[in-house]
């Protein structure tokens, strides 16, 4: 019997865990495509199954800074604590019916960073160029892969920041691509949860976006069809728990 699908909410849950990590996510960009739930789909490992709104999977691409790394309690790390990092990503739920985010890739310009978080965290980082410009509300974010080696898949995403989003405001679909508390990954076939916690994003509208990428075609997905749905948040302060193994229902 299907697990139960957890209701989406806006505000975070309870937290009782020690993070492993602590960080700031600021600068942040939302992009977002409508896809077919099909072809998501086989992008995602057994066990874990595309979440959807209006009938449509929605794929991510989301640039932001990353400030302030902190590995458990020590102080955060000088230099690579600080960086730019651009994801793509979708949404997901595990076969206890926990939605989450599953990333399709997460570029950074860190090799250091790169090698860590793939062998600690199972999470597909890869080494990147990247910028991020600022004009007054006017930003631009670019990148181009270095490796893994290929195509060189690339991203430069402008953007000018509207007004303020009062909490009333933000409709189901924005709580649905923003309030996700946990993320997922595959190690050696084990399915792993980590629980993610922040305040709820202060949200913002985005005006003027250009948009010009392969960045999510490399990921194995078709195109993007249309203007992207997008909002923008100046950041929150981030903990995440040590991964735990997800067992299906029959296993528990």
């Amino acid at each position: 019997m299907p697990a139960q699908i957890e209701p989406v909410i806006a505000d975070p849950p309870s937290w009782d865990r020690r993070p492993v990590l602590k960080q700031q996510w600021t600068e942040l960009a939302y992009l977002h495509w409508r896809y077919e739930p099909a072809d998501v789909q086989r992008r995602l490992p057994a066990g874990v199954t595309v979440d959807t709104f209006d009938g449509s999977a929605w794929v991510g691409l989301i640039p932001f800074e990353m400030r302030n790394v902190q590995l458990g309690s020590t102080p955060p790390v000088p230099f690579f604590g600080n960086f730019i990092e651009i994801n793509v990503r979708t949404y997901v739920t595990d076969p206890l019916g926990r939605r989450a985010v599953w990333f399709l890739s997460l570029d950074v310009p860190r090799s250091a960073i790169v090698a860590v978080a793939r062998t600690l965290f199972a999470l597909p980082y890869c080494w990147a160029e990247a910028d991020h410009q600022r004009d007054g509300d006017r930003h631009r974010y670019r990148m181009t892969r270095r490796w893994p080696r290929g195509s060189r898949p690339s991203a430069d995403m402008s953007f000018t920041v509207g007004d303020p989003i009062p909490e009333g405001d933000v409709d189901e679909l924005e709580h649905f691509l923003c309030a996700r508390w946990a993320l997922l990954t595959m190690r050696r076939r084990q399915l792993l949860y980590g629980r993610v916690h922040h305040p709820r994003w202060p949200l913002r509208r985005i005006e003027d976006v250009d948009v010009e990428q392969d960045i999510i075609e490399s990921a194995g997905l078709p195109s993007p069809e249309g203007a992207p749905h997008t909002l923008y948040s100046p950041g929150v302060d981030v903990e995440v728990a040590w991964f735990e193994e997800v067992l299906d229902e029959e296993a528990r």
